[in-house]
């Protein structure tokens, strides 16, 4: 990962090379603290690359390779690069399906400039990346995984702020069991393609999932 201060290092595959000429220049352009090191148009010459590994990689989703992204997905992630992948289209099982499988993000090609830049910086921080409006996309799909009684009742007080000990006490469970509960909700929100890792997207999923209620 690039240090604070230091240009964070690029890296756009794409195959149609149109765009990716295109898009190079924009953010050589828009962008002093993005080092783009290498675009090129498919995923061997990727990793084949001298400058491999970046910090960052723009990942086109619908290169014509036959690769499964899951396990592009996994490469870049033992390699300690993070990921943000870019399509044509924001189908929301196909959006679920990327972050499910390790993605930290989802743009739309049509997207302006400026997002695809803050898309790169949270990226480089190790942070999520949605547009609202495919966050939205995903709200309305109502895709939401099934939660037993018990599993609600610990995302609600754990997303309420409540510390896994004092979870556990109004449970009248064990810290242990809080805790395999608190593993269960995250892995199932997971395969659902929802990254409920930090307490603040638990607490943010359990709002928009109605397991919540958001005081004024």
């Amino acid at each position: 990962m690039a240090e604070t201060g230091s240009p964070i290092r690029l890296a756009i595959v794409d195959d149609h090379r149109m765009l990716l000429g295109a898009l190079s220049e924009w953010l050589r352009a828009a962008a002093s603290d993005i080092e783009l090191v290498a675009a090129v148009p498919s995923w061997s010459e990727l990793l084949a690359h001298t400058e491999f590994p970046v910090d960052v990689v723009l990942l086109d989703l619908d290169l014509r390779d036959n690769i499964p992204i899951s396990l592009k997905l996994s490469t870049l992630k033992s390699a300690g690069v993070q990921t943000m992948l870019m399509s044509t289209y924001s189908e929301p099982a196909v959006v679920r399906e990327a972050l499910g499988a390790g993605a930290l993000g989802y743009l739309v090609k049509s997207e302006p400039v400026e997002n695809i830049i803050e898309a790169i910086r949270a990226a480089r921080d190790g942070e999520s990346y949605l547009t609202p409006e495919l966050e939205d996309a995903l709200a309305d799909d109502g895709a939401v995984p099934k939660l037993s009684a018990q599993e609600r009742r610990v995302m609600a007080l754990y997303g309420a702020g409540q510390p896994v000990k004092a979870v556990a006490f109004q449970l009248g469970i064990s810290e242990e069991t809080a805790k395999s509960y608190l593993k269960r909700i995250r892995e199932k929100y997971r395969a659902a393609g929802f990254d409920v890792g930090t307490k603040v997207a638990l607490r943010k999923r359990a709002i928009l999932d109605g397991i919540l209620l958001q005081s004024d």
